[in-house]
């Protein structure tokens, strides 16, 4: 009985932990809330002034969601080729750059392609030209 009454309280003792664990893990923000700390975080790191923080969260506020939605109904069709995600991807990130370039100075894209984006860029010019050669 003793054996019992410790396994219950061991058990009894796990799921208390793990609801705590669940309840204390944040929220993950919404495609919006994303969309405003990327504009925050290029503001920052671009010293936009405040007309291009504000084109550059339109378009995140636009375009982030549009490529949710085309995620879902890749989703909806069970559609398991990662290279079909990544290509939906690539096609919104090449429009997200493109409305960039005309928003920011020289000074500041050049500056935005440091974070990375110039590496982004390549790598999808390479999965482009990989596509592109075996049609």
């Amino acid at each position: 009985m003793k054996l019992y009454k410790a396994v219950f309280s061991l058990l009894f003792f796990l799921m208390g932990a793990f609801f705590v664990s669940a309840q204390q893990q944040p929220e993950q923000p919404d495609v919006y809330e994303q969309a405003e700390q990327e504009a925050d975080r290029l503001q920052r790191i671009l010293e936009l002034e405040d007309w291009q923080t504000f084109y550059v969260d339109s378009t995140l506020k636009h375009d982030l969601p549009a490529i949710m939605a085309e995620y879902e109904k890749l989703q909806a069709a069970k559609v398991s080729n990662s290279s079909l995600y990544m290509d939906v991807r690539d096609k919104w990130m090449e429009r997200i750059d493109s409305t960039y370039r005309t928003i920011f100075t020289d000074e500041q894209w050049a500056a935005y392609l440091k974070t990375g984006a110039a590496r982004e860029q390549k790598a999808r010019a390479k999965r482009r030209a990989k596509a592109e050669g075996k049609k």
